[in-house]
């Protein structure tokens, strides 16, 4: 969930279930009595603004005053909602003024059929006091009591969808008003998605750039070299044997090295370890070409996604590199977890070394990784402070 979205749970945590239900049904008890002061404020407000709103000198002003009136009474509702249901608003969002009006002008009629049906629920609980009375002073047949069971069961179903019908109607109303509608909410996530893309695109071209580089600077000088080497032991080859020999074996460690090399690179474009033996193993590698000392601790019990292993994989390895390269770090330490169902399961990665800090959150290799955390609807944060530690946190979900 996004940050500018409305909650309908406090993430503390604090009270239980039981603690949770009476807290929203005292919420929904008072909505009853605002909604009858937001009925009070469109009664005062049609009488005493009325002739003002008529007349086009003094619109103006009067439809100030019954904005400003509109908003200490919508406030109220907001702070009813953050109260007793763990609602948490935007706080600049601003709301249109006809947005307002419309809010309240639903929400106090919302609140008058809420009253209505729980004044009918209290008079189905008083007439079930009466039948339990004739009932036990034996005025009362079977099938009259029959009846009335099935006529009472039926209208009781038909209170209680009402009033849950009735409280989703009031988040709805509550979310459509205090924050971003359904609409504009869509809008910002096709948003993110196109930038997201473009972003992924970007880091793709310089993935590509950045392969094409090793590859040219790398292993074709070193290819180049090991044909000189072979050229000139095969010129050598009948002149000075020795020398030949002395020759082929150097161009044989340089294809040693050459090998190497190239087995960097693709381990750097896709770690086949990732396919065979999955992200712990994967990551065990890294540990092994890491210049500097890498403690890794894996706490996932189960498969991940292939994509989010896949992410996971390149955050750790693109961000153990930056900080053995250039954050001169001495030590590197990661923590992958699994959250659990609470929350959601959520793979969280944490990266800290003890380097120089200072890292710039728009410098490429951050810009990188946040775009492929981001394409997967995920979050990284960075805390980099001048002289260190840098800690990094990449969280992704896994459903």
């Amino acid at each position: 969930m996004r940050g500018d979205e409305p909650r309908d749970e406090p993430r503390d945590g604090q009270g239980g279930a039981g603690p949770r239900s009476a807290r929203r049904l005292a919420g929904s008890l008072l909505g009853c009595p605002t909604s009858l002061l937001g009925v009070l404020f469109f009664l005062v407000s049609a009488v005493v603004l009325g002739p003002f709103l008529l007349w086009p000198r003094t619109r103006p002003r009067a439809r100030e005053v019954l904005t400003a009136g509109a908003r200490r009474v919508a406030a109220l509702e907001r702070s009813r909602r953050s109260a007793f249901f763990g609602d948490r608003f935007p706080g600049p969002y601003t709301v249109s003024d006809r947005r307002l009006l419309r809010y309240l002008a639903a929400r106090t009629w919302t609140g008058v059929v809420y009253g209505i049906v729980l004044a009918l629920l209290g008079f189905g609980a008083v007439l079930a006091g009466l039948l339990v009375r004739g009932v036990v002073r034996g005025t009362l047949g079977w099938t009259e009591l029959s009846a009335q069971l099935l006529l009472g069961g039926v209208l009781l179903f038909l209170d209680v969808q009402g009033l849950y019908a009735l409280a989703a109607l009031d988040a709805r109303l509550a979310r459509a008003c205090f924050g971003p509608s359904e609409s504009e909410l869509l809008r910002r996530r096709i948003d993110e998605l196109a930038v997201s893309r473009a972003a992924v695109v970007q880091a793709v071209d310089a993935e590509r750039r950045r392969i094409e580089r090793d590859l040219h600077d790398g292993v074709q000088q070193r290819l180049v070299a090991l044909a000189m080497l072979l050229g000139r032991a095969r010129r050598s080859r009948d002149r000075d044997p020795e020398q030949a020999a002395a020759l082929l074996l150097q161009a044989h460690e340089e294809a040693g090295d050459v090998l190497a090399e190239l087995r960097d690179v693709a381990w750097r474009v896709y770690p086949s370890a990732l396919d065979s033996l999955g992200l712990e193993e994967a990551l065990g590698g890294v540990a092994q070409r890491c210049s500097v000392p890498l403690r890794i601790r894996f706490e996932v019990a189960g498969p991940l996604p292939r994509p989010v292993e896949t992410a996971a994989y390149f955050v750790v390895s693109e961000a153990v590199t930056n900080a053995a390269k250039h954050a001169s770090a001495s030590a590197v330490s990661v923590h992958v977890s699994l959250g659990g169902p609470p929350e959601g399961p959520l793979l969280t990665l944490r990266i800290e070394d003890d380097g120089r800090g200072g890292a710039d959150p728009a410098g490429s290799g951050l810009t990188g990784m946040r775009s492929r955390v981001a394409a997967l609807d995920g979050v990284l944060r960075v805390d980099s402070p001048l002289g260190g530690p840098t800690t990094l946190v990449a969280e992704l979900p896994c459903a």
